[in-house]
């Protein structure tokens, strides 16, 4: 079972209510005070405000707590007492409560995968009319090149698959295709951006950090917002795509480096340094408590030191909870063998699925599952050969993402769960070079499973070829309005004011995608 809600916070309040009421009541306490400390030991030209006096009195026992009481309230950005309601939906009852995202680096070909385009047979080899005239990215186009790879229809849907994803096509009926994605860019970075933040440039939040921000977190031992990248490097932006941007700064992703031998490092001391020990710890911890405090109230405005107070807090809980959440070893030989720990093909891929299914099943809300890096080789950017290039990397995560697929509905999990597969932007119907692909913003393929997608349904359509969107158009504003819906958030209604601006996830875009709900 998972542990109870706690610590849960509504957007846009920098102090719960029993934080208010207590900080309400210390401003009388303290106007009291320095009534008598103006006439008695405080000179007038020290002009002692009550921050200083509080921090003064901080010394005594009930000066502690009233000082550990305010600095939890601050430091998590106006987290409150539980609030179960948080976790049931914030503007209305949510049918999602954590989410997994499998995202694809480089820019998945569509036409190669899931977007069956058997016109491609009859104009191979042709170039396109002057009517068209197609851009490519990176080099001219060349002419139009089928998919190297076999279709066939699957499951009662139909739906046509690739023979690149075998084990993924035997979910089709559980999944909701998204058939006509579309990006305003075909450069990685920015598509990158736009499908993680809404924006094409650096600096805001991200999906994991507004989800966070939002509801807070479902348990008090391990991170809220987990990101685990590929073993051979992080994405495009590389750290830019977990950002929690303007959010207080204890909302970005958590990095966590699955095929590590230490997953969490500098969790416990090294054990060369015998004198790092718990009890000597306890004084000097006690005087930097003071001293965070007494700058968490001097810089409200700075939410960088709370993020570091929360995160050292996160990781004493961590020392209790990580080693047991990260060691996969305790699954059955079974389990680890299905998701592909077996396989050096899929041993890392399937290792950071495993763990996804491990930390949301206790209480993570947020898991980003990254595969591939960033730059020319070895993700899903396949400019030099379809051929030789995208099998690969199918076959890396066929099978974890079946499998993950199948445990969690076999766990239950998928009551509350949401599964989202997606990348940047597509790839173009026409070669480049010999058999190579360019990158292409006109559509792309995603798709959604668990908790309140309908199954075995598409929406949106893509032209013949595979190069535009024609019908059904979705942005990545779409697709975030449908998960902030599905968790119970009005994506209009969440809100961040910065720079004079009541700032949002979506911008001013997004409709839900209703097509695909149950």
């Amino acid at each position: 079972m998972l542990n109870p809600p706690s610590a849960n916070r509504p957007p846009n309040l920098s102090l719960s209510s029993s934080a208010q009421l207590l900080a309400d009541q210390t401003s009388d306490f303290l106007s009291q005070m320095q009534g008598h400390q103006t006439t008695s030991s405080m000179p007038a030209s020290q002009g002692g405000s009550r921050r200083d006096f509080l921090c003064n009195v901080g010394g005594g026992l009930g000066g502690l707590a009233l000082i550990d009481l305010l600095a939890s309230e601050m430091v998590a950005g106006g987290v409150s007492s539980p609030n179960p309601e948080f976790n049931g939906g914030l503007h209305h009852k949510a049918k999602v409560r954590r989410v997994i995202q499998l995202f694809m680096t480089g820019g998945v070909s569509q036409m190669d995968t899931y977007d069956y385009k058997p016109v491609l047979d009859k104009v191979h080899g042709q170039k396109l009319g002057p009517k068209e005239k197609p851009e490519g990215f990176t080099a001219m186009p060349g002419t139009m090149m089928k998919s190297p790879f076999k279709f066939k229809q699957h499951g009662q849907s139909g739906r046509w698959v690739s023979e690149l994803f075998p084990e993924q096509a035997k979910h089709v009926d559980e999944l909701a295709f998204l058939m006509a994605m579309s990006s305003k860019t075909n450069v990685h970075g920015p598509g990158t951006y736009m499908m993680n933040s809404g924006m094409l440039l650096p600096g805001f939040p991200c999906l994991g950090a507004w989800l966070s921000y939002g509801l807070g977190r479902l348990t008090d031992n391990l991170p809220t917002f987990v990101v685990l990248p590929d073993g051979k490097g992080l994405p495009y932006n590389q750290n830019g795509n977990f950002s929690s941007g303007y959010l207080p700064a204890v909302h970005q992703g958590t990095i966590i480096r699955a095929s590590a031998a230490d997953p969490v490092p500098d969790l416990f001391a090294n054990s060369k340094f015998k004198y790092a020990t718990r009890a000597a710890d306890q004084d000097g911890l006690a005087l930097l408590s003071q001293m965070n405090t007494s700058s968490v109230l001097q810089n409200p405005g700075d939410s960088r030191l709370n993020a570091r107070i929360a995160g050292y807090e996160l990781a004493a809980k961590m020392q209790t909870s990580a080693p047991e959440a990260f060691d996969v070893n305790l699954e059955s030989e079974w389990t680890r063998k299905a998701y592909g720990l077996s396989n050096p093909v899929t041993e890392d891929f399937g290792r950071r699925c495993l763990l996804a299914r491990r930390l949301v099943e206790r209480g993570t809300r947020f898991v980003q599952v990254w595969s591939g890096p960033q730059g020319a080789t070895g993700n899903w950017d396949n400019h030099g050969s379809i051929p030789n290039e995208l099998p690969p990397m199918t076959a890396s995560v066929d099978q974890p993402i079946a499998t993950l697929l199948s445990d969690l509905k076999s766990r239950g999990l998928m009551d509350d769960t949401l599964v989202v597969w997606t990348t940047e932007f597509g790839r173009t119907p026409f070669s480049q070079g010999n058999t190579g692909r360019d990158h292409n913003g006109g559509t792309f393929v995603t798709w959604l499973a668990g908790a309140g997608i309908k199954s075995g349904v598409s929406y949106g359509q893509s032209d013949d070829w595979g190069y535009q969107a024609i019908d059904g158009r979705t942005y990545c504003y779409d697709l975030h309005s449908t998960i902030l819906h599905l968790m119970g958030i009005d994506h209009e209604r969440l809100t961040f004011r910065h720079g004079g601006l009541d700032r949002r996830l979506t911008d001013v875009h997004g409709q839900v995608v209703q097509h695909i709900l149950s």
